[in-house]
């Protein structure tokens, strides 16, 4: 990471973690998350990093106020890496519980109903 990052991740106390697999529901996701950073809701953070076990990452993760973890589907992968690094402290938000994977592009108005609902529960 970039000195620049480094800084953006230290100020947030809020981390969104996103699932962002090959279904339309993983795009809607990962596009929430990446706009509820934009919004200054949060701040995305490396899901690869909690699930490879990176000491920096999982130390600033449990330092955090709170963490939003937002599945695309049912499978719960995002959930599931969270609580395998020892994590049960987080808000979960899956987006087939609104949607059908498989059915449901990733246009704008899905992005925004994850979107008000993520930004919700960050608050």
């Amino acid at each position: 990471m970039g000195e620049k990052e480094e800084k953006i991740c230290d100020a947030a106390p809020k981390y969104i973690f996103s699932c962002s697999g090959a279904a339309d529901v993983g795009h809607i996701s990962d596009l929430a998350a990446r706009q509820l950073t934009r919004m200054g809701a949060g701040n995305m953070f490396c899901l690869a990093g909690i699930g490879g076990n990176v000491e920096s990452i999982i130390e600033k993760t449990k330092a955090c106020e709170k963490i939003l973890a937002i599945d695309g589907c049912g499978v719960d992968c995002v959930k599931k890496t969270l609580e395998e690094r020892g994590f049960s402290e987080f808000e979960h938000l899956c987006i087939t519980e609104f949607m059908e994977k498989g059915k449901s592009p990733a246009t704008d108005e899905r992005v925004e109903l994850i979107v008000q609902k993520g930004e919700k529960i960050l608050a």
